[in-house]
């Protein structure tokens, strides 16, 4: 069975613990790999010597930094098909949802190729009698990112990416789900001419994380994860007087207005709310169709789509839609949660709690399930399931629809289909969410914008690349200099005399 490692300066380290998490295949539920788990002392030793190694890094010229990004650039196009295979081999989703995890995050990486104009001061001439100002931004020093299972690729990469072109070193601590990825990825930062001890991974549980977040060297933090935890996370860090950013859960909402392309709206809910299997914190989960007869068109145009629904291991092919979930106990929870639904009164209108994968019956494999006739007060709407599961919300009004999305604890994401440029612009101005899709169902912007949720869904001041990276990432210092008359008033045009 093979044995995984951590990536400290440059080389792949074995762990010294003793101690090791299990790493299955979603599709088989078999253990594929053992993964260490660090002591506090292997986290401090790895962040001790990323400190050191961020001096020269930290002093580099940005369009050095920036140039080892382009190269990450060429190098993960060259290894896409292998980083995507060993993401499909630990996470379980499809290989072409695969590469778009991988592209999501590398077109963070290209935006840092920007990093020289965006790491650019201010400066004022003239602000007082003889007397500059100017600003310069500055690394942190070493930073830390500890990354969830959903998306081991892009997550990583929205915070590695901008936090080295800033010019911070960063301990990441991966998910122990699916770490094989991140260490992929960080040998190709060496690769790419990243000094080695500039970009660490530590593989560990709770112990490894509240470690770094304790530690007087890290100045920074990074978290994307549950809600209870992101809170958790950006508590203790702030106590101990480090800036963070956590971003949480989510219940996304897409209302359908009685003017919505229905054909279009029930594609668009298929693909968001069954793709990954679910596991997204942009998944649409919440369909709110106004009106009856919008709500009955629309059941009727999901159902046929939900049933030609393929669902296989990613190695059956590129036509499989979702594959497994990412562990037995996800599986059994979001079984849990479909029960309850049924309990407390939902109609259960797709209905595959029985479903089986001949040949993968010890897989994690869950079927897709859709509800109509959800109310707030039922737990499949007040939680997230993070699976396969469309909960269908029925609002008499649009007014009743947009009170259900701003009333809601969690603000990631929201969409809404309509043809009338007035509802859709009402809708964006009021909506008290993060980012909101009009005719669009996953509104996740791109690499030059920034993402983040509101409400529970985020805690923090700034969002996750774009512009508001390279503000998380460094420190401003802003200098005020008068320089008094020198030697321009009293300049010799001979040589001075020697005494």
């Amino acid at each position: 069975m093979q044995e995984l490692t951590h990536f400290i300066n440059g080389a792949q380290v074995k762990g010294t613990s003793g101690q090791f998490g299990d790493v299955y295949n979603p599709a088989t539920g078999e253990v594929q790999a053992k993964l260490p788990l660090a002591t506090p002392a292997e986290v401090s030793k790895a962040v001790e010597d990323a400190a050191e190694a961020q001096v020269a890094w930290g002093a580099t010229n940005p369009q050095k930094r920036a140039r080892v990004m382009m190269a990450m650039v060429g190098l993960m196009n060259r290894d896409m098909d292998k980083l995507a295979e060993a993401l499909s081999r630990e996470h379980g989703k499809t290989i072409p949802d695969a590469k778009g995890d991988l592209q999501r995050g590398l077109e963070v990486i290209e935006y840092c190729i920007g990093a020289p104009q965006m790491l650019k001061g201010e400066y004022t001439d003239d602000a007082g009698p003889a007397i500059d100002m100017y600003s310069m931004r500055q690394p942190l020093g070493v930073v830390a990112s500890i990354m969830p299972f959903n998306f081991p690729a892009m997550m990583p990469l929205w915070h590695v990416g901008p936090a080295l072109a800033c010019g911070n070193a960063v301990v990441l601590k991966p998910s122990e789900r699916d770490p094989s990825v991140p260490l992929m990825l960080a040998e190709l930062f060496v690769e790419a001419g990243l000094p080695k001890g500039v970009f660490q991974v530590v593989n560990g549980t709770k112990e490894a994380v509240d470690t770094l977040l304790d530690h007087e060297i890290i100045q920074g933090v990074s978290f994307v994860g549950s809600t209870p935890i992101a809170q958790y996370i950006y508590s203790r860090a702030t106590a101990n007087g480090k800036r963070a950013q956590c971003f949480g859960g989510a219940k996304n909402h897409l209302i359908v207005m009685p003017d919505a392309d229905m054909d279009q709206a029930a594609d668009a809910l298929v693909g968001a709310g069954y793709g990954a299997a679910g596991e997204r914190c942009m998944a649409v989960s919440v369909a709110v169709p106004v009106g009856e007869e919008t709500a009955d068109r629309l059941i009727g145009a999901l159902v046929p789509r939900i049933e030609k629904l393929r669902v296989a291991p990613y190695t059956d092919g590129d036509d499989v839609d979702f594959g497994p979930v990412v562990t037995r106990e996800a599986k059994e929870r979001i079984l849990g949660l479909i029960q309850s639904g049924v309990d407390q009164g939902a109609e259960l209108v797709v209905d595959n709690r029985d479903f089986k994968l001949q040949g993968y019956e010890d897989g994690f494999f869950v079927g897709p399930h859709l509800f109509d006739k959800v109310t707030p007060d039922m737990d499949i709407y007040r939680q997230e399931i993070f699976g396969p599961v469309l909960s269908t919300v029925r609002a008499g009004s649009y007014e009743e629809a947009l009170k259900l999305a701003m009333d809601h604890e969690y603000g990631n994401g929201t969409a809404i289909f309509t043809r009338d440029g007035d509802t859709a612009r009402d809708f964006a101005h009021r909506v008290n969410i993060g980012m909101v899709g009009i005719n669009v169902p996953i509104p996740v912007p791109l690499a030059y914008h920034t993402f983040g949720g509101w409400k529970k869904s985020m805690f923090g001041d700034l969002n996750q690349h774009g512009p508001d990276s390279f503000k998380f990432y460094t420190r401003t210092k802003t200098i005020t200099s008068r320089w008094p008359s020198g030697i321009k008033e009293g300049g010799e045009i001979n040589f001075k005399a020697m005494d």
